[in-house]
Order: C-alpha cells, then structure tokens, then sequence
C-alpha cells in the first residue's frame, strides 16, 4: 500500500439513473427464462438517428455469446442498457432476472461491466485499484487481500500488484479492467470490444482467460471485430448493423442461415473440378446421385467447402456508419 489515501469509494447503486415505467405489453413478453438476458424491441433514439433499432435478443445463461457489427453498429448502445448506463427509448430488457431500468441497483450487483474505454485512477497501484472498487461494492476490508491476490492471479497480473496503474502496457490495462468487473463475482460478464488493440499474443490469452471463465459459470456477452476468434470461442453469435439485428445463434446456424445454403466442391476423373450450391444434407445426397447416375459422371472427389464466420460478415453487412 502506498503512502496515498484511496479516493472515496461510491456507493454501489448510489446514484438511481432512471425513474422510468415499463409498458405492461413488452414487460409480459419477459417470463422466467433460462437466457440470462432477454431483450424485447429495445430501441434508441437521438433526435433522428436510431442508434438501436427493434433490437430482441435472448442469452443462454453459461454461454459466451458474441456480438459483431461494423463500427456504428450499435453494439456499444446495446450493451450500455443492458449495464443499466443508458435507457431504451422503447423496450424492455431483464439482466439476471431484474430490469435495467427500474432495477438497476439489482442488476449491477450481479453483472460486470467492461467498457471499450478503460477508465481508472492512474496514481493508484493495481491492487489499490482494485480495493476501491471492492470497496464499492461493499466487500469487507478483511477480505480484500485474498480476493486481489486471487484476481490478478487469474488475469496473471499477481507480479504488477505494485506497479502503478498508469506504467501498464495496454495488455495488462485490459485484463485489469477484466479484473476490476470481476471483484464482486458476477455471474454475467458484459465485455464491450476487450481485445481491443491487443497484440496477437495477448489476444490469444484473453482468449483463453474467457474460456477459463465460462469453465467457471460464468456468462460472457461480448463484443469483437476479430470474428474469427469468435467463431472459435463463441457459442452463440449475434450480427448486427446499422442498429438492426440481422440474425442470432450459434455460429453454425448463422453460416447456415445467411450464407445461401452451402457449397461443395466436386471433382472428376476428367480432371475438372465444379462448385455446386446445397441446402442440407439431403441435398448433399441428391446431387451426388444426380451426377453419377443421371449425368453418368465419375466422381473422385465430393468435399464440403466451409464457409468461415468473417467472410459471411462481408457477405452481409453493407459497411453502414450511422
């Protein structure tokens, strides 16, 4: 501990943002789900821009759930309601059983929030960071030492516990700020673009410190432009653009879902290859007998072509800034 006083800690739920009232229609669409979030037509308006449009989303509790957009998208706007930051013009949401809106103490208490812009207290040490916001969150001061030494063992910042916030590279900024919606063990994780302007190296990590996450019981709900680490880390996926929500699932089905069905490549004895289009396997089986017995041609090689999370993203999205 340095010679310096930590700054005043708030209140966790000190300041109410909203007294809003929710329209009984849309709050009897939310009943007792499994999906840790559920978002019913969540819409944002500034003046003539719909920064968030119809937006309806359900997350499976235990899942890491991805959302890629464009920049613009509306993913940031979808998420700071979600955090209980920003209320929906129209819409409603329940985060951990409780609405953002009325209930934002409630909600805070049991989600961790991590902004695409990492704000601290940049003459406080690491753990003393992380103290002030335990203490924020009223964890008792006889348990500090053990849940700052167990956090930043996780993010594998245990050798910078002393090192000042602001000596940090950007990596190790992150997985603090990782730690910091952390320190009151939440059961859902809302991660807004974490890797960020991380090297390759520390992308891979934090990666994998997510994965450990959710080997944990932890829900993560996060946004990314690296769609392919995505697909490989994420059991559901959202695509969204110009604030509309253009298909939700996992990464599979939305291959499945937008890419037209999919694509085998077929070779034959004559030495010429074809690309034929097929919506299932059914289809799959069909062509195959179509070709060697109807066309009477030799097939020697009958191969799937896979279609990756990235290249989909281009297919559908237009680039749209709003």
């Amino acid at each position: 501990m340095t010679d310096h006083q930590l700054p005043p800690a708030p209140e966790l739920g000190e300041i109410d943002m909203f007294d809003a009232s929710v329209p009984a229609d849309l709050e009897a669409h939310l009943q007792p789900s499994d999906a840790i979030i559920q978002a019913r037509n969540l819409t944002k308006q500034y003046g003539p821009l719909t920064a968030l449009n119809d937006f309806t989303l359900d997350v499976p509790r235990g899942s890491i759930f991805g959302i890629i957009g464009p920049n613009g998208a509306g993913k940031s706007t979808a998420f700071s309601i979600l955090a209980t930051l920003l209320e929906p013009t129209v819409g409603s949401a329940r985060v951990c059983g409780a609405n953002p809106v009325t209930q934002a103490r409630e909600v805070r208490k049991k989600m961790g929030y991590m902004p695409d812009v990492m704000g601290v207290y940049e003459r406080l040490t690491v753990a003393e960071y992380l103290q002030f916001h335990a203490a924020a969150y009223k964890v008792p001061r006889n348990e500090w030492p053990e849940l700052v030494d167990g956090l930043l063992q996780l993010v594998d910042l245990d050798v910078k516990a002393t090192s000042l916030v602001d000596r940090l590279s950007r990596g190790m900024k992150q997985r603090l700020s990782l730690a910091r919606a952390m320190v009151h063990d939440p059961e859902l994780l809302i991660l807004d673009e974490p890797a960020s302007g991380l090297d390759p190296r520390a992308r891979i990590e934090f990666r994998e410190l997510l994965v450990a996450l959710q080997d944990m019981g932890k829900t993560i709900l996060i946004s990314s432009h690296i769609l392919a680490e995505l697909q490989q880390m994420c059991t559901d996926i959202a695509v969204i653009e110009a604030g509309t929500l253009l298909a939700a699932g996992t990464p599979q089905s939305i291959i499945d879902q937008l890419g037209n069905g999919r694509r085998v490549k077929v070779s034959f004895a004559d030495g010429t290859t074809e690309e034929f289009s097929i919506t299932d396997l059914a289809g799959q089986a069909e062509l195959l007998r179509r070709l060697v017995i109807e066309d009477d041609r030799e097939v020697v090689e009958f191969a799937e072509i896979s279609t990756d999370l990235e290249g989909l993203f281009l297919q559908i999205t237009q680039g749209i800034v709003q």
